[in-house]
C-alpha cells in the first residue's frame, strides 16, 4: 500500500474533513445562492439594463471586498497555527489584530470608493440608464463594507481554530437575511436596484454583530490571555501584515480578472454582461462550495504544520483533494446537462437567455479546471506561504492578459476562452511552486518559521 492510499483509507481524517467541510459547504453556497437570488428577482423584472446594472455595480463591490479577502485567509493561517501549538495568547492577538485592520480597511477604502468608481464606470461606457442604477447600487453597497470586512476575520479566525459551526451560523445568518429582505425590497417594496443593495448592507451587519458575540464562548475553549501592550509595537504586527501583503496582491489579481470580464461583458452589450453575470454565478456557486473542502485543507494544514506532523499534513490533503475531484466531477455534469434551466431560473429575458445558452460549455467545464487552484489555495493558506500565492498569481495573469488581447476578435468566446487558461495556468503555477517546496522538505519547516506567534 502507497503513502497516499494509506492516507485515503484513513477514516478519521475523513471525518474531521467533513466535519469542517459540511457546515462550510452549506454556509457558503448561502452565498452564491444570495447573488442567485438577486440577479433572479431583478432578472425577471422588464429591462435588461436592471440585471446589468447589479452585474456591474455587484461587480465594482467584489472588486474592492473580494480584493480584502486577505483578512479570512491570512487569519485562518494564523490561527490554525496557533490552535496547532496551544497558544491562546496568540489566538486572541490574531483576532484582535484582524478585527482592528479590517476597521482601518474599510475607512480607507470607504474614501477612495467612490472617485475610483466613477472612473472604471466611464472607461467601460455602459448605457445611461446601466450607468445610473449601477452607481446607486454601489454606493449603497457601500454602508456594509464595515461589517463585510469584520466577518471575513471573524470567519477566517473560527475556521483557524476548527470551529466550523461559527462561520456557518454567521454566514446563514447574514445571507438568508439578506435573501428574505431581496425579495420583501425589490418585490414587496417595490425598491428596485437599490432595494437589493439595502437588504445585502442589513445582512452584512447582522452577521457581523451575531459573529462577536460568538467569539466569547469559542475564547473559553482555549485559554490565554491578550497581550494588548504587545499590539503597540510593529514587530508583532509585522507577521501578519506580512502575509496579508501578499494575500492581498494575489486576490486583487484575481478580482481584477473577474472584473476584466464584466468589463469587456459590458463592451459587448447590455445582454452580454447580463448573461456572463448568470454564467459567472455558476461558478460562484461552485467555488464556494469546493471551498468548504478547501477551509478544511487550511485548518487541517494549518494545525498539522503548527504541531510538526507531517503525517497528519499527507491525510488532511490526500483526503480533501479526492472528495474536492469527485464534487467538481458533479457540478461540471450538473452545468452539462441542467445548465438551460439554471439561466431559466435566473431570468426571463429572451435576449439573456439565448446569449447565455451559447456559452455554457465553458461554465461546464470550469469546475473540473479551477478546482485544483481551490485546493492549493488551501494548502498554502494553512502554511501561510502567501509569497508563493502571489507568485502563481501574478504568473497566471500574466499569461492570461495577452491571450485575452489576442483573442478579443473573436468577442465573448474570446473572454471565456482566455478565462478557462486564466484557470488553468493558476492552477499549474501552484502545483509547481508546492511541488518544489516539497522536494526541499519545506512544508513541516524544523524553525519558527512560518508559525510565529504574532505577540511573542
Amino acid at each position: 500500500m502507497t503513502r497516499l492510499t494509506a492516507a485515503w483509507h484513513h477514516a478519521p481524517t475523513h471525518r474531521q474533513v467533513w466535519a469542517l467541510a459540511a457546515p462550510m459547504i452549506l454556509s457558503n453556497i448561502s452565498i452564491p445562492l444570495v447573488t442567485l437570488v438577486d440577479s433572479s428577482v431583478i432578472g425577471h423584472l422588464p429591462h435588461a439594463h436592471q440585471l446589468g446594472a447589479v452585474a456591474v455595480g455587484g461587480a465594482l463591490y467584489s472588486l474592492m471586498i473580494g480584493s480584502l479577502g486577505f483578512l479570512r485567509m491570512g487569519t485562518t493561517g494564523f490561527a490554525a497555527q496557533a490552535t496547532g501549538r496551544g497558544d491562546g495568547d496568540a489566538l486572541r492577538a490574531v483576532l484582535l489584530q484582524s478585527l482592528l485592520l479590517g476597521l482601518a480597511l474599510a475607512l480607507l477604502l470607504g474614501v477612495l470608493a467612490v472617485p475610483l468608481s466613477d472612473q472604471a464606470l466611464r472607461l467601460m461606457a455602459p448605457s445611461q440608464a446601466l450607468d445610473t442604477l449601477a452607481r446607486d447600487y454601489f454606493h449603497t453597497r457601500l454602508l456594509g463594507l464595515p461589517a463585510a470586512l469584520a466577518s471575513y476575520a471573524l470567519i477566517g479566525w473560527f475556521l483557524g481554530t476548527q470551529n466550523a459551526r461559527a462561520p456557518l451560523a454567521l454566514l446563514l445568518v447574514t445571507n438568508l437575511a439578506n435573501v428574505a429582505l431581496d425579495l420583501w425590497f425589490v418585490l414587496g417594496l417595490d425598491w428596485g436596484v437599490v432595494g437589493a443593495a439595502r437588504a445585502s448592507v442589513i445582512a452584512e451587519w447582522s452577521g457581523a454583530l451575531l459573529g462577536l458575540a460568538l467569539t466569547r464562548p469559542a475564547l473559553r475553549r482555549h485559554s490565554g490571555q491578550l497581550a494588548a501592550g504587545a499590539l503597540r509595537h510593529w514587530r508583532n504586527w509585522r507577521p501578519l501584515l506580512a502575509v496579508n501583503r501578499d494575500i492581498f496582491i494575489r486576490s486583487l489579481l484575481l478580482q481584477g480578472v473577474f472584473f476584466l470580464v464584466t468589463f469587456q461583458g459590458a463592451r459587448l452589450g447590455d445582454s452580454t454582461v447580463a448573461a456572463n453575470a448568470l454564467l459567472l454565478n455558476g461558478l460562484m456557486l461552485t467555488a464556494y462550495a469546493l471551498d468548504g473542502l478547501a477551509h478544511a485543507t487550511e485548518a487541517l494544514c494549518g494545525h498539522a504544520i503548527g504541531a510538526r506532523d507531517r503525517l497528519a499534513l499527507l491525510r488532511g490533503l490526500v483526503i480533501s483533494t479526492g472528495w474536492a475531484l469527485l464534487a467538481s466531477l458533479l457540478f461540471s455534469l450538473a452545468f452539462l446537462f441542467g445548465g438551460g434551466l439554471f439561466i431559466a431560473l435566473q431570468t426571463d429575458i429572451p435576449a439573456v437567455r439565448q446569449v447565455a445558452g451559447v456559452y455554457l460549455p465553458y461554465l461546464a467545464a470550469l469546475p473540473l479546471i479551477a478546482v485544483w487552484s481551490y485546493l492549493l489555495d488551501g494548502l498554502f493558506i494553512g502554511a501561510t506561504r502567501a509569497r508563493e500565492m502571489r507568485d502563481s498569481m501574478l504568473a497566471s495573469t500574466l499569461l492570461a492578459l495577452p491571450l485575452g488581447w489576442l483573442l478579443q476578435d473573436f468577442g465573448n468566446h474570446g473572454l471565456w476562452l482566455a478565462f478557462l487558461a486564466f484557470m488553468l495556468v493558476r492552477g499549474l503555477c501552484l502545483a509547481g511552486l508546492g511541488w518544489r517546496i516539497q522536494r526541499r522538505d519545506g512544508w513541516v519547516p524544523d524553525t519558527g518559521r512560518p508559525g510565529v506567534p504574532l505577540c511573542a
